[in-house]
């Protein structure tokens, strides 16, 4: 029998960017704001002094335990799932801040063309340009009405970076400078301007230089040691929610963070009110019920979707009848979307042990609908990265093909090429498709009976044809950047059930129609009023750059309309405009 505690004003399921934004801005107004975290509790202590690559990249143990829940995945609909058994094939942070504390950083705001990515496709090549299957549509708002809440996200996290020369008109100027060039990004810029394209710096949440953000928390500069991607910050100076939002909302008396809590449900008797969450406190096996008067699933897009499916919330779609809104549209970057060419260099050295996680050069000519697609065989696009993580002793051991796997030419080939070797890459958007959705599994179950979310993903030709289109430009880069030997990425035949990266999104999708779907411009369910769903789970497709900091301007979109809830006694949230 689950213990009913005392009613707060919000509860979030999730401490990452999402969870983290919701909880400090609500709890800066003075509402009682419960966080659940099914991790543990770090802090950046956690982190300090802590460069080890076998523990971090190879053993990955900031990433989600999937011994006692994990999703099955399959690629055809009459095709059994096979749970996924490994945190290296599934990807998905855990413990106090989530996938936000070991992400690397890049920083890309999504291009108006993505927010209304089917009325600008019609308008500019006629409905036909969209292939029969795919299932694109409006977001529901525009990128004028998400540019003040892209700054307030950049603000708070103390972004570096200079102006996207193609870019969308921004409010305000990066709050600090960009990341030092050096010289392979330095190289990659001038063989792009070469050729007519116009690159620059990668935005970063690797902080320039040390910076106090508005809500009076610090960060500290970069000190380029390249442990960033799939690590906690050593000095406190990526921005992730451990450095900003989690210790702004901690400073608030009327918040309360729980670890080790596993929610179940979210408790919900039909009508268009929920009534709190079920949680299981990991340490104790004791079952909470914590009720509250607005719930938010701040969750990793997997979470929120099985949750919402388990609580019987929405209406699940059905991809034979193509009706229902839960599950909708899964995407996400897959192996496919993050191909390119690695140029070997017989007379040119670079220091590739130094680096950070959004350390880079990219372009954005080949992204979005910034070139005519009148006569290629796919829509949207992608940036060009060429990105200087920092490489790890145990990880890079990077050799032209057909050197042989040991022996002496494989030692001389690795020696030789460890400091001469360059990567191009394209970040191909992915489209959704009616036959890529999440449902739960009829076979497996967790270890509390529960199914578990089940995943449909096949690739599609346009998934394969931008592919090509994509490496095809980066070979061309790195030709120009000198590389002696050019060897181009191969384009898989199928999804491999690889969720590496955790850049999955979809199944709780907005947009402006109830019918097609899940939650409005404000992540709130249309039909259960006090429910707001915040995360990647809202993208209805996933553009050609990373997601963070547009899951992180969803989350200070969000928490306009719960403070526009509670003030408005509980009414659904009307309008666009910024409150």
């Amino acid at each position: 029998m689950a213990k009913k505690l005392d009613k707060v004003d919000v509860v979030v399921v999730g401490t990452g960017w999402a969870g983290g934004v919701i909880s400090a801005e609500l709890a800066k107004t003075g509402k009682k704001v419960v966080a659940l975290e099914r991790g543990e509790n770090k802090t950046r202590d956690d982190y300090t002094g802590v460069k080890d690559e076998l523990r971090f990249m190879n053993r990955f143990q900031m990433m989600q335990n999937l011994s006692y829940e994990t999703i099955t995945s399959r690629n055809e609909l009459d095709e059994r799932a096979l749970p996924v058994r490994t945190r290296d094939e599934m990807m998905a942070g855990t413990d106090t801040g989530g996938g936000g504390v070991h992400w690397a950083g890049a920083v890309y705001r999504y291009p108006p063309y993505d927010f209304e990515i089917y009325s600008k496709t019609v308008d500019r090549y006629g409905k036909d340009k969209i292939p029969d299957g795919m299932t694109i549509q409006d977001w529901g708002i525009t990128y004028d009405e998400m540019e003040p809440y892209y700054d307030q996200f950049e603000k708070t996290a103390g972004i570096s970076g200079e102006e996207d020369p193609l870019g969308p008109e921004r409010s305000n100027d990066f709050p600090n400078p960009p990341l030092k060039e050096s010289p392979p990004i330095r190289m990659f810029k001038d063989a792009a301007k070469e050729l007519g394209y116009h690159p620059y710096q990668v935005a970063s949440a690797n902080v320039s230089q040390q910076y106090k953000n508005p809500d009076g928390e610090t960060l500290n500069a970069c000190q380029y040691c390249a442990f960033c991607h799939y690590y906690g910050c050593d000095f406190g100076a990526k921005s992730d929610p451990l450095v900003t939002v989690i210790p702004t909302a901690q400073k608030q008396d009327n918040f309360e963070l729980r670890t080790q809590a596993y929610v179940r449900r979210v408790l919900y008797d039909g009508g268009n009110k929920a009534n709190g969450v079920m949680y299981v406190d990991r340490q104790t096996g004791e079952e909470f019920e914590q009720p509250a008067d607005v719930v938010v699933l701040g969750a990793f897009t997997f979470t929120n979707n099985r949750l919402l499916m388990l609580s019987d919330i929405g209406k699940r779609y059905n991809p034979d009848t193509r009706k229902g809104v839960i599950g909708k549209n899964f995407n996400g970057q897959m192996n496919i979307t993050f191909l390119g060419a690695r140029g070997f260099f017989k007379n040119k050295k670079f220091n590739l042990y130094a680096g950070a996680g959004a350390l880079g050069g990219t372009m954005n000519d080949f992204a979005a609908d910034n070139f005519d697609h009148s006569d290629v065989n796919f829509i949207n696009g992608g940036a060009i990265e060429q990105r200087q993580y920092g490489e790890g002793a145990i990880t890079s051991n990077r050799v032209p093909k057909g050197t042989p796997k040991w022996g002496a030419e494989f030692k001389k080939n690795a020696n030789f090429y460890a400091y001469r070797n360059l990567e191009v890459w394209y970040t191909a958007a992915t489209m959704p498709w009616y036959h890529n959705y999440m449902d739960l599994d009829p076979t497996y179950k967790d270890e509390f009976g529960d199914p578990l979310l089940r995943v449909t993903n096949k690739y599609s030709d346009q998934d394969k044809n931008i592919a090509k289109f994509g490496i095809d430009k980066c070979h061309e880069i790195m030709e120009k950047m000198g590389a002696d030997i050019i060897e181009d990425d191969e384009i898989p035949d199928e999804f491999d059930h690889m969720y590496q990266g955790g850049h999955y999104a979809g199944g709780v999708i907005m947009g402006d129609d109830p019918e097609t779907s899940a939650v409005n411009s404000y992540l709130q369910m249309w039909d259960v009023d006090n429910l707001f769903v915040v995360g990647g789970s809202a993208f209805p497709h996933f553009p050609g750059h990373h997601p963070t900091v547009t899951i992180g301007t969803l989350g200070y979109r969000a928490a306009d309309g719960i403070k526009q809830y509670l003030k408005n006694g509980g009414q659904l949230v009307k309008g666009k405009q910024k409150a």
